[in-house]
């Protein structure tokens, strides 16, 4: 699997990461992707969760002792920040009071555009289609989506841990109808995407297939 690269050097956000990006874990499994030993990640997670940045419930499977599955708190997804929220929602609930829906379908649309030719002119330069997700799943990371990708039959699963307009996205179901059509966009040279999992519908993250033409 292609990762996006991740910044976060403290053992507190290693952690947090971890669960943000492959979801709820047991603790042996926290234990073993982050190299440490079991106990380790037992006190960690305790004293995270004494703190408020996750959450865990108790999980049996057979006999003996039932195991603890961690997930993040409320207060652990809001470490990871949707940018601008509260001022990004203000202006598009201003947008349409003040000049309408088509207007801001407008404005949404003018964004979009401008998000497409600057990914396009970057992964177009990318020999095969591989490489293009690939750098796509980068560029999106450096957006702060927490991308990543893996090969999945004759295509490419793209991966979003992470969606930093999430108010916007709530706000105006639009964004995320227009994103997908971009995406459509930039690719229809080489490859179809399909949206699989969508976040603001309940999904852990954004998911999407992106199969060769």
């Amino acid at each position: 699997m292609e990762n996006y690269k991740a910044y976060h050097t403290s053992s507190t956000d290693r952690m947090l990461l971890l669960l943000k990006t492959k979801g709820p874990l047991s603790t042996n499994g926290i234990a073993r992707e982050l190299g440490i030993t079991g106990e380790g990640a037992r006190q960690q997670l305790q004293r995270l969760a004494e703190e408020g940045w996750v959450a865990f419930e108790s999980s049996s499977k057979g006999v003996g002792r039932p195991s603890l599955i961690w997930s993040l708190s409320d207060r652990g997804n809001r470490r990871f920040p949707d940018t601008h929220a509260e001022l990004t929602v203000q202006l598009i609930n201003t947008i349409r009071d003040v000049l309408g829906d088509e207007a801001l379908g407008n404005v949404i649309s003018a964004r979009e555009h401008k998000a497409l030719l600057r990914y396009y002119d970057i992964i177009r330069l990318e020999e095969g289609l591989e490489d293009k997700v690939r750098k796509f799943a980068a560029l999106r990371s450096s957006d702060g989506y927490l991308a990543e990708y893996r090969a999945e039959g004759n295509g490419f699963l793209l991966i979003e841990n992470h969606c930093p307009i999430c108010a916007a996205a709530n706000a105006c179901h639009d964004i995320c109808k227009v994103e997908l059509q971009t995406f459509q966009q930039i690719f229809k040279e080489w490859a179809t995407v399909e949206r699989l999992d969508h976040a603001i519908e309940g999904a852990r993250h954004c998911a999407y297939r992106i199969l060769p033409v």
